[in-house]
């Protein structure tokens, strides 16, 4: 075959794909934004591009990281989980209390922490699919209900003295590298292959892309939508472990605002709230997206305030350029 057959023949490929420019550019839009919010701060600030605050931005941001994965999972699904921050406060506060009022060993309070998480997840899954209330206020209610628990399980007052063993879970380092980037890279891999390689992670898009259609088809669409809520409840739990672990103390009012956090990063990250299209690896660059700009804005001394204002008209232009896309 001559060299101008093989130019014809990429060619026909290429436009058979029926790419343009702007088709890539709306695909990886979100990675090339989170170089350039970044390239923008390590030019502006000399402090910003080293090691120690790259991994800071990283650490930061693994909490919500992680509890976004179960939001993505639910939102997918054309969901909402309202209830991830006030899970984690109440996942806080009860192990806190296993371990020190109780004195349950580290590893069986952690087990049963997660298992307190997926089982608020299945309550939610549950009400939400079978009793066909719908997830807003389901998960509004979850909200309240956890947040309530959370204040009056130990009288509204924190738990401290933890645990020294307790501390390994984010002082720990494996080969220098922080426990939490470990973490974030472990659980985002395992998501990963579950929601692309197996068949719960074909069934998860395809009730979000059209639930009926799927009821059709034979998939147990309640199932599905159940465990997409058990697996919300479940990362919630691990984001309240890891908080109470990097504050070392456990705190009823903690995790206020990450449920919009975790949805910011879910959206930003091209997750479509209409469900049925997203990527859980776009989640982890919304979350790091989130944490870039808030540490980066503290660095140059941006108040808070403005820092909220601005966080707002990243998620309002991601979405809209989202919509854009899809429309």
């Amino acid at each position: 075959m001559s060299t101008l057959d093989n130019t014809k023949t990429m060619n026909g490929g290429f436009l058979a794909n029926d790419k343009t420019v702007l088709d890539y550019l709306s695909d990886y839009g979100i990675y090339l934004g989170f170089l350039i919010i970044f390239a923008i701060f390590s030019v502006v600030s000399s402090s910003f591009f080293t090691v120690s605050n790259v991994s800071n931005i990283i650490i930061q941001s693994s909490i919500i990281a992680i509890i976004a994965i179960g939001q993505t999972v639910v939102i997918l699904t054309e969901g909402i989980d309202l209830s991830v921050g006030s899970i984690a406060a109440f996942i806080s506060i009860a192990l806190g209390i296993m371990m020190v009022d109780l004195g349950i060993a580290v590893p069986l309070a952690l087990f049963l922490s997660i298992v307190m998480g997926a089982i608020i997840g299945l309550i939610n899954g549950f009400v939400i699919s079978y009793g066909k209330v719908p997830a807003f206020i389901t998960t509004l209610g979850m909200m309240s209900i956890a947040r309530g628990g959370a204040l009056a399980i130990n009288g509204g007052r924190p738990v401290s003295m933890l645990p020294r063993s307790f501390g390994v879970i984010s002082s720990a380092s494996v080969f220098g590298i922080p426990i939490f980037i470990i973490y974030v890279a472990v659980f985002y891999t395992l998501m990963y292959f579950l929601l692309t390689k197996h068949k719960l992670g074909r069934y998860i898009y395809a009730i979000g892309d059209n639930s009926e259609a799927s009821r059709l088809s034979g998939i147990k669409v309640k199932a599905v939508k159940t465990s997409a809520y058990i697996f919300s409840g479940l990362f919630a739990a691990m984001g309240g472990i890891m908080l109470t672990a990097r504050l070392n103390y456990a705190s009823p009012t903690s995790g206020s605002g990450f449920e919009l956090d975790a949805i910011a990063a879910v959206v930003i990250g091209g997750t479509a709230l209409s469900g049925g299209q997203g990527s859980i690896l776009g989640t982890l660059v919304g979350a790091l997206i989130l944490g870039t700009l808030r540490n980066g804005l503290s660095i140059l001394n941006v108040p808070g305030f403005y820092q909220q204002i601005i966080i707002g008209v990243v998620i309002i232009v991601a979405v809209f350029f989202d919509k854009m896309k899809r429309d």
